[in-house]
């Protein structure tokens, strides 16, 4: 139920006005996110590769409305596999694709992507096309089947709570997809997603296991230990090697964890967002996972 209505919180500029103009302490905020500017997001990526975790930047921010609004978008994501060349940070470029149009121009927000994911190609980079709401999956899906023969590297979120994410995989199995497999973070109601962890978790294990035998380097995106473990265990019995998969996490979450794996020779990434747009991406940080709100909690009363 608190899940829920943070998620829901998420979508209110009235609630959004009193968290990010009331007491939300700085702490909180620079815990889950990496700053405002790209530079900043950059000096986290390099923190990250010293200790052998590679990252996925994340410029915050969706559902732009004007052409205008996406080309900004576009040259910004530009701008941030530019400096992965530059700087030879070990990074991947997460991309929402309506921050590119895609709510009214699936050609042009093509064209935006294929731009995107040629240069991520030619920098010896990649791109990760983050899944946003339900309305969108469809859009995304055809825009990655686009692409995808042209870009390879191209990976693609899918998000286990929603009821229709086996068909979907299904659907793309005559050339192995690459997906990253996320439980969701978007309040959809109980006819399109899955409401109860247990359900959640349960569809959760059943995709990594199809990704195994059926994708091609996926992504496990979790921070519960039991569906890593589970993520292992499907890895050893399809006879395949340790970095024959990534494991996924967010900036801030479990970093001990994220460390651990690391050592143990696991390939990890670190979703590492920056940008002024923090507002509903913490929300949905604090609706995943009970440990996360406590942290924003602890940080107002220390102010």
């Amino acid at each position: 139920m608190l899940g829920r209505t943070l998620l829901w919180a998420s979508e209110k500029p009235r609630v959004q006005r009193f968290v990010t103009e009331g007491k939300l302490t700085r702490s909180v905020v620079d815990r889950f996110v990496a700053g405002e500017e790209l530079e900043d997001a950059i000096r986290a990526i390099k923190d990250l590769n010293a200790k052998k975790v590679g990252g996925i930047l994340d410029l915050l921010g969706e559902g732009v409305t004007d052409p205008r609004g996406a080309e900004a978008a576009a040259a910004e994501y530009l701008r941030s596999i530019n400096r992965i060349e530059a700087t030879g940070i070990d990074t991947t470029v997460s991309v929402k694709l309506t921050q590119l149009g895609l709510a009214f121009d699936k050609g042009r927000c093509i064209d935006h992507l294929r731009v995107l994911a040629a240069e991520a190609q030619a920098v010896g980079t990649s791109v990760e096309i983050d899944m946003e709401q339900a309305d969108y999956v469809t859009d995304t899906i055809e825009v990655y089947r686009v692409l995808r023969s042209d870009y390879p590297s191209l990976r693609l979120a899918l998000q286990a709570y929603l009821r229709r994410t086996p068909a979907d995989l299904e659907s793309m199995k005559e050339v192995p997809p690459r997906i990253r497999l996320v439980k969701g973070a978007y309040s959809e109601p109980p006819e399109i997603a899955f409401q109860k962890t247990k359900e959640i978790d349960g569809q959760y294990r059943y995709l990594t296991d199809w990704l195994f035998a059926h994708g091609d380097d996926p992504g496990i995106a979790t921070h519960d230990s039991s569906l890593i473990h589970h993520a292992k265990q499907a890895a050893e019995r399809a006879n395949k090697p340790l970095d024959c998969f990534e494991i996924q996490m967010l900036y801030g979450i479990r970093r001990e964890l994220q460390q651990q794996l690391a050592q143990q020779g696991y390939r990890v990434r670190v979703y590492v967002p920056f940008g002024s747009a923090w507002y509903p991406y913490l929300m949905r940080r604090m609706a995943e996972r009970p440990a996360n709100l406590r942290f924003f909690l602890r940080a107002l009363v220390r102010d």
